[in-house]
């Protein structure tokens, strides 16, 4: 069968070794590249990081010039605060660049039809993984942030004194990056459960019958993932409830061109056998 053959001749362990090598390093060099040009414009991914807090604050009327910052207590930690980001963004920029490099390595080792099968997860893994960090920013952080803020007492009236946000730099974008990153990576449920139907570790009648255990599932790992309020766990929860439902819709696609294949191979396995009686 023609789909069953190499493209490329086997080439001996050295050779292997050699070639990852080689594969490592071009992704070791972009990661390095990358986090020196984020380290440059720092600053501009912080006010990037700090803009969906920043927009409420004025929003609300909470923030005028010079009447809020975000602080640091330690001297150093500004700087490793720009680091932490800077490598961040380096490892989401870069993140395409190692599915290429270990694509590149794997590829001669695989038929053809694995290659068909593996080529559009190279593709849909970095733009979920987007797709979740968008939503994180552009959706998560404005409610979350706003619900958080609605606590604060501004005025010192019936005998209370005010209680003001005094964010610290470090704390606030490791939240945040950690929100990114965890939606991010929950939305790779999808390529995750199609790779287990295409493998047969997984079934579309199964994942719907456990529909309900994984509804619980997901509602705990957004309760782990997300700020402790009900608003940002629901944002998480649901939209990985959906691309619950969506992947159990392609496993079942997957599972009948599967089908489809095992019947076309055996049916020209039999043409063949009739061919040579």
């Amino acid at each position: 069968m023609a789909d069953d053959t190499y493209d490329q001749k086997q080439m001996p362990l050295l050779d292997h070794l050699i070639e990852l090598r080689q594969r490592l390093l071009y992704s070791v060099v972009a990661l390095f590249v990358a986090f020196f040009v984020a380290f440059y414009f720092s600053q501009e991914l912080y006010r990037f990081l700090t803009a969906p807090l920043a927009d409420i604050l004025l929003q609300k009327g909470m923030m005028g010039e010079d009447q809020r910052r975000m602080i640091f207590t330690d001297l150093t930690e500004v700087f490793f605060t720009y680091v932490k980001v800077a490598f961040f963004f380096a490892a989401f920029v870069t993140c395409p660049v190692f599915l290429t490099q270990l694509w590149l390595f794997m590829a001669p080792g695989l038929y053809r039809n694995e290659r068909r099968v593996m080529a559009p997860f190279l593709i849909a893994s970095p733009a979920l993984f987007l797709l979740g960090a968008s939503l994180a920013y552009f959706g998560v952080f404005p409610l979350a942030w706003e619900f958080f803020l609605s606590f604060e007492v501004q005025s010192a009236s019936s005998g209370n004194l005010p209680i003001e946000l005094e964010a610290k730099v470090n704390e606030y974008l490791g939240l945040v990056m950690k929100l990114i990153f965890a939606f991010g990576l929950c939305f790779q449920l999808p390529v995750l459960m199609t790779l287990m139907a295409r493998t047969g570790m997984a079934t579309s009648k199964g994942m719907a019958e456990k529909r309900k255990y994984a509804i619980v599932g997901v509602f705990i790992a957004a309760a782990i993932f997300t700020p402790p309020d009900p608003l940002s766990q629901i944002a998480l929860a649901l939209p990985i409830i959906a691309l619950y439902e969506v992947s159990v819709w392609t496993a079942h696609l997957v599972e009948k061109r599967r089908a489809q294949e095992e019947a076309q191979m055996r049916a020209e396995a039999t043409d063949d056998d009739e061919g040579e009686g």
